[in-house]
């Protein structure tokens, strides 16, 4: 996995859970534009609601892709993802205080003073953070469970 590539999309303007992902799709078998087009509704916390942070999201869908229960496979498979998405987000929130995107960004996006703050730049530091971090992790957990 090329590090720091999840930081070289989102500054390309991609959104958090798509740059994610696309930094995790060649280790996990997927097509980057398939990456890209899953990924599209999961930044800013889906859809700009906040609530889980898109560079988390994008990383647990890489995580279901490559460690996801196909149909017929036993329920172990599906408690295995779970405890890598635990682990994801787990060390996220130890790194960055939360996985919520509103704490982290203490902004609301759906005003006009979050979009404006957002469209200037204001906040790219802290998403920034949060990429490299979910990349990071999603990087140490991948080459560990290869």
């Amino acid at each position: 996995m090329e590090k720091d590539l999840a930081l070289q999309k989102f500054n390309a303007g991609y959104n958090c859970a798509q740059s994610v992902l696309f930094q995790c799709s060649k280790s996990i078998g997927m097509d980057s534009n398939t990456a890209v087009k899953i990924a599209t509704g999961f930044g800013s916390g889906m859809g700009r609601m906040q609530e889980v942070c898109g560079a988390v999201t994008g990383g647990i869908l890489a995580i279901n892709y490559k460690f996801g229960r196909n149909e017929n496979q036993e329920k172990a498979v599906q408690e295995r993802a779970y405890g890598l998405i635990r682990q994801l987000m787990t060390e996220f929130r130890k790194e960055n205080g939360s996985c919520i995107c509103r704490e982290l960004l203490k902004t609301d996006l759906n005003t006009e003073e979050g979009r404006k703050k957002m469209k200037e730049g204001k906040l790219n530091a802290i998403c920034q953070k949060c990429v490299c971090s979910a990349g990071r992790i999603m990087e140490k957990i991948l080459s560990e469970n290869s």
